[in-house]
């Protein structure tokens, strides 16, 4: 790993910059997230054999090891890089759950994403040490770590599905002025307007397919004023949505839900295979997805830059060919195949610039004949 071509070694010195981390470790980090691109999976026994240099495939896979086992990730400061990547001054979270089993161990993480551009970019997550629904403190816990970081301004509404719901769970929310946007299970019971207690989906049963309603004023629900929504898709299912404020808007907010559901589905089947890890300990998964966000989140950038270079292909059924996260990792994936061709070494610079413009910085400022402190800045 030693040998880098001088674009990898660019980028190396680009995250010893921003992360301050040994550079030992960098060489390794740079190395897994370029390998879990290249070959589109998490299998760290595959990607120890892309690692460059004369060390055999069995000891770069031991290093990968040591890598997870030993080394302390910042999340905050990981999270504060991916946030940059999306240039927004606030963001719509998005809160949800994927989970798998890997023989009888139960893989189940608990993330809160940014909703951007039909894609939710990961910022926080937690490994829970169980299987199914995550609990009200477990939540709170991780829209506090977003708070410590980046403050309650930054949020212009959290959305969530009907697993995320709960009295003690709305009250948190509400004292902290959090505007949400949440739905809410179909036979939930809430005031009607002579005040008596029925199930919700009575109170939109009038709904044609493709139509919504909001009901006037608030209404209690499990001891709090709210206001409820009602959509009928068009085949006949109905979507109710519960807000403290603004409910004209709770609906079209509400839709920007669903890109967690594609993050999760980029991080699996679509993109890097994230089922097929063997890792079974909660901190060494969240270390896993802390290193393949990073790839997918400078994956989907690439792709957007791509797009607004030559626009993706519309099909008939006007759809689009590729995403842009299939965009952007496809030519990440031809700049890596020969990084000693010019061209590709010109291509996988402009990436790399991508990934660090949002913070001011290009490969252009470092020097690298010096060892860089951690708090270099250009």
């Amino acid at each position: 790993m030693n040998d880098s071509p001088y674009n990898t070694q660019s980028l190396i010195e680009m995250f010893h910059s921003y992360f301050g981390w040994n550079r030992a470790r960098i060489h390794c980090i740079v190395a897994l997230i370029l390998g879990i691109i290249q070959l589109g999976t998490v299998n760290l026994t595959k990607i120890a054999c892309t690692f460059s240099g004369k060390a055999l495939s069995d000891s770069s896979y031991k290093r990968l090891q040591r890598l997870f086992r030993y080394f302390n990730v910042d999340f905050d400061k990981m999270s504060q890089f991916i946030a940059h990547l999306t240039r927004l001054d606030q963001w719509k979270l998005t809160l949800d759950r994927t989970n798998w089993k890997f023989g009888v161990f139960n893989v189940n993480y608990l993330t809160l994403g940014i909703a951007h551009i039909k894609i939710a970019f990961p910022l926080f997550w937690t490994c829970l040490k169980k299987q199914g629904n995550s609990n009200t403190q477990e939540r709170i816990d991780l829209l506090d770590r977003f708070i410590k970081v980046f403050g309650l301004s930054r949020i212009a509404c959290l959305l969530a599905d009907r697993e995320f719901i709960g009295k003690n769970w709305f009250k948190y929310l509400i004292d902290k002025n959090i505007l949400f946007r949440i739905r809410i299970k179909s036979n939930t019971r809430v005031a009607n307007s002579r005040g008596g207690l029925v199930p919700v989906r009575h109170l939109f049963r009038h709904l044609r397919p493709a139509s919504y309603c909001v009901l006037s004023g608030k209404r209690q629900l499990w001891g709090h004023q709210l206001y409820l929504i009602g959509f009928k898709m068009s085949d006949g299912k109905l979507v109710i949505l519960a807000t403290p404020e603004k409910p004209e808007t709770a609906l079209d907010d509400y839709k920007e839900r669903w890109p967690i559901e594609t993050l999760f589905s980029c991080l699996k089947t679509r993109g890097f295979d994230l089922e097929t890890t063997h890792l079974k300990h909660p901190e060494r998964l969240e270390k896993l997805l802390a290193f393949t966000a990073i790839a997918f989140s400078w994956a989907h950038l690439v792709g957007e830059w791509r797009h607004a270079v030559k626009p993706i292909k519309i099909k008939k059924h006007e759809r689009p060919a590729r995403s842009l996260f299939r965009y952007g990792l496809d030519y990440l994936k031809s700049c890596l195949s020969n990084l000693q061709e010019s061209k590709r070494q010109q291509a996988f610079h402009q990436a790399i610039e991508l990934l660090f413009k949002p913070l001011g910085w290009s490969p252009q400022c470092l020097d690298f004949s010096k060892n860089l402190s951690s708090n270099s800045v250009c």
